[in-house]
């Protein structure tokens, strides 16, 4: 299961377009435009990136913002107080959702 996710993948990553052209063309115009700055600096965005490639555990997403993190001038430090925020989010989100077993098993109340 190593290398299920091979790095020298991400830089393919413009194959996926291969079978849809306009549909992968559309995707990279959103996906650039969302990250060119705006009220958050590009700085801030690719440090969110970083954190939600975390949270959505992709590797191909950790390894490329990782790299966009430090070219931003940003260490360790700050990339992992970020994953430690969608950490804690994503606990917390996990948690409340023992309260849909809490409900399902009140209304089942064996």
């Amino acid at each position: 299961m190593s290398d299920y996710y091979k790095s020298e993948d991400l830089a393919r990553f413009a194959e996926v377009g291969e079978n849809g052209p306009e549909l992968f063309k559309k995707f990279m115009a959103w996906y650039q435009a969302a990250l060119e700055p705006g009220l958050l600096t590009k700085r801030e965005k690719v440090l969110i990136g970083l954190a939600v490639a975390h949270s959505v555990q992709c590797p191909y997403c950790i390894d490329a913002y990782t790299k966009s993190c430090l070219e931003e001038g940003m260490g360790m430090e700050h990339m992992t107080e970020a994953v430690h925020v969608a950490s804690a989010i994503r606990g917390g989100a996990t948690l409340i959702h023992a309260l849909q077993a809490k409900n399902a098993a009140d209304k089942i109340s064996l």
